[in-house]
């Protein structure tokens, strides 16, 4: 076997070392979303809540790996987003940005950490209201919910990405609720958070995807976003884009000082993996990002909006394709929700009573000590919980 091989082999799920960072990394970013949760208040400011997020993975990942020999790349893998009601994904204003929470507000919280360039990706829809969330704000969280649970039982081994695309669609429509177009559904490697093979939110004549079955040993971040409106969402200012990427095949001899300066600092902090541009210096970055962006060496995440009085709900996790089945590593238990639609489909019942774990073959003793170290089969999730129930 060449270096290279051996190096890949490595480097998945084959590998117990691999496991225990993406499952630490998962760790730290659930925490960092509790946190966030707890800090979202009426008249926070989101800019706060979002640094708060970003420092916790900081700290947090700081700690770990801080003795070995071998230097170990560690934090955000994707900065905090807080994208609040008709707002669909990727807001994370900067410093000078004024937005405040508010009682009610539907909030999507967006957030990723990564360990060695393992990563651990989580969103989840919290309202900032007491007592149970009902009416087309329970309907909307419900679909994504449900979708993502849906989702969670078909991303195994010998399924196929297609299947999944078509699940999600048909459970969203059980709620009047749409799945919103252009969101993909990566494969992770280490260091890549938007690998080859995906999920497409919405298949249509523009936007195919390759077909592929998947394969053990395998991770995704399993990407479900739902909408009460068309669920095609528009980008309506520029100005709001915050949250970009370093286009790693591109190049080009910038002309402005104040771009060389910033790609610069882009390259040297955030070479790989997403990033805010709140970390970068606000005046020089607002003028540097244009011509960095313009000449594709950042590929931008923008800030896309659904029509106001739409409600949009995100839910993300990771999972693990384990030979034992499914490990979903990253989840928030949601809020009481109170739809005002039941799922009735036989189909849709049926997928939601599979269960994540493959049993093994064999009736052998279960080997002691080892308590506590897998998790626990998932629970085929009860149909008539109306998509409230999640996997702690």
């Amino acid at each position: 076997m060449s270096d290279d091989e051996r190096e890949e082999k490595e480097l998945d799920l084959t590998s117990p070392d691999v496991v225990t960072k993406y499952k630490s990394a998962a760790e730290i970013v659930n925490k960092a979303l509790q946190l966030v949760i707890s800090e979202c208040k009426p008249k926070a400011k989101v800019v706060d809540v979002c640094e708060k997020g970003d420092s916790f993975i900081r700290e947090q990942t700081g700690n770990m790996y801080k003795n070995v020999k071998k230097k170990i790349d560690r934090g955000v893998a994707f900065p905090t987003c807080i994208s609040v009601n008709n707002t669909v994904c990727h807001f994370s204003p900067l410093a000078s940005d004024e937005t405040v929470l508010e009682e009610g507000d539907i909030l999507k919280i967006d957030m990723g950490c990564h360990i060695d360039g393992f990563i651990a990706v989580v969103a989840h829809t919290h309202v900032l209201q007491e007592g149970p969330v009902t009416g087309r704000a329970a309907d909307v969280i419900a679909a994504a919910n449900t979708a993502a649970e849906v989702a969670l039982r078909l991303v195994r081994p010998g399924k196929n990405n297609k299947d999944v695309t078509e699940a999600i669609n048909k459970v969203a429509a059980a709620y009047d609720c749409k799945i919103v177009e252009g969101v993909l559904s990566h494969q992770l490697k280490q260091f890549v958070i938007d690998g080859n093979k995906v999920i497409i939110s919405v298949s249509n004549p523009d936007t195919k995807v390759d077909e592929f079955e998947f394969e053990e040993n395998e991770v995704y971040a399993i990407d479900i976003v739902t909408s009460t409106g068309e669920g095609k969402p528009k980008l309506l200012d520029e100005k709001q884009t915050t949250v970009y990427k370093r286009a790693v095949d591109k190049n080009y001899h910038l002309k402005m000082k104040a771009s060389r300066f910033i790609f610069s600092e882009i390259n040297q902090k955030f070479p790989i993996l997403p990033f805010s541009a709140r970390a970068l210096e606000e005046k020089r970055a607002r003028l540097g990002l244009v011509e960095c962006v313009n000449h594709e060496l950042l590929q931008p995440y923008p800030v896309l909006h659904e029509k106001p009085g739409d409600y949009a709900a995100h839910i993300k996790f990771t999972v693990l394709l384990m030979p034992n089945g499914s490990d979903r590593i990253t989840s928030h238990s949601l809020q009481e929700l109170q739809p005002t639609k039941t799922i009735d489909d036989p189909e849709i019942k049926a997928w939601l009573a599979l269960g994540t774990k493959t049993k093994k073959k064999g009736g052998g003793k279960k080997k002691k000590g080892k308590k506590g170290t897998e998790s626990a089969e998932t629970e085929p999730m009860d149909a008539t919980t109306n998509g409230a129930e999640s996997q702690e």
